[in-house]
């Protein structure tokens, strides 16, 4: 028997049983997806996606309307805008509006109120504003809570006792503590106390917004000062005494040796970290910042759609997390040796 007929029947084989689990991963989403088809009609739920478009963009109708009462004696187009002659009881009067949809014609009386023309622009829907505010809460948190725990692990690396203790000590109190309970911390006792001073002094209350980045990047911080650490640690001793041999500054070796070697071995948690910060940015619902989650309860609120809307957010967020981990994947493409 010819010995090259085996290896064929067994890559056959292999191929066969790879194309067979194939098959049933299909088969389990399509019964999971008519399951839950079959759920919503026992239930009599209507589906309505056609709806969704309008949460993300929808075009909004602005009248404008005369501030004057009087005839309108000539009206004519100039840069893109009509131009609206208006003759009152004392004298003639311009109004200048974007060209748009003009209910008015030459010879009418118009009055206050009265409606000159009408124009439609697209507008952002809620869920797109709550999507853009996740990603701006996002990435403005995963900036500062890399500052904070590039910082925190070098200071937890320190031989100084107040670096190290102070490094030591915030970083068990935030990860000993619920992010929920940091953002009420944040939010009712920081943000009242200092709201109530800045009033005092006759300034601005800062918005809800940046308790909660300040939330996000603080817990963030303390996580990320962990895996610098342990990074930093995970390179061998023998790096820094050879850089230090030629003359480098603790500082330049940790700069120019120690961190470009520790940043390939820290990205993949640094990855996971940074996926689960935009997943918990949904928490700043409770303090009325509205991102996409809370966007997409007060859409399910009026509009009854709660099947749509939170298929919709889940997708969203995947988007967000599958998009930073193939970014990731890339930068350790690019930084492998």
């Amino acid at each position: 028997m010819n010995q090259s007929v085996i290896p064929k029947t067994k890559q056959n084989k292999k191929t066969a049983v790879y194309f067979v689990w194939v098959g049933v991963f299909f088969l389990c989403i399509a019964g999971m997806i008519s399951g839950l088809y079959y759920s919503t009609i026992k239930i009599d739920y209507v589906w309505r996606w056609y709806r969704i478009p309008q949460y993300f963009a929808f075009k909004e109708k602005i009248e404008i309307k005369s501030q004057i009462d009087g005839k309108i004696t000539d009206i004519s187009l100039k840069d893109g805008k009509a131009v609206i002659t208006v003759k009152t009881e004392r004298e003639d009067k311009t109004i200048d509006i974007p060209e748009g949809d003009l209910k008015v014609s030459k010879g009418d009386f118009v009055y206050p109120g009265y409606i000159l023309a009408s124009q439609e622009n697209w507008k952002p829907g809620i869920l797109m504003q709550g999507l853009w505010l996740t990603i701006e809460v996002s990435l403005i948190s995963t900036l500062l809570g890399i500052l904070i725990g590039l910082f925190g692990g070098l200071a937890r690396l320190s031989s100084n006792p107040a670096f190290k203790w102070f490094s030591i000590t915030y970083i068990e109190i935030i990860r000993g503590s619920p992010l929920l309970v940091q953002i009420f911390i944040w939010y009712f006792v920081l943000g009242t106390l200092i709201n109530t001073i800045l009033s005092k002094y006759g300034i601005s209350s800062i918005p809800p917004l940046w308790y909660g980045v300040a939330a996000l990047a603080c817990f963030t911080g303390a996580y990320v000062a962990e895996i610098v650490r342990a990074g930093i640690q995970s390179i061998h001793r023998g790096q820094v005494e050879a850089s230090r041999s030629l003359g480098m500054t603790y500082a330049q070796s940790m700069r120019y040796v120690i961190l470009p070697q520790a940043l390939r071995r820290i990205l993949p948690p640094l990855a996971g970290q940074f996926i689960s910060l935009i997943k918990d940015s949904s928490l700043l619902g409770i303090i009325a910042v509205r991102e996409l989650s809370k966007a997409t309860r007060e859409v399910v609120t009026t509009s009854l759609q709660p099947f749509e809307l939170w298929f919709v957010c889940a997708l969203l967020y995947l988007f967000l997390t599958f998009t930073l981990s193939m970014f990731v994947q890339y930068l350790e493409r690019r930084t492998a040796v």
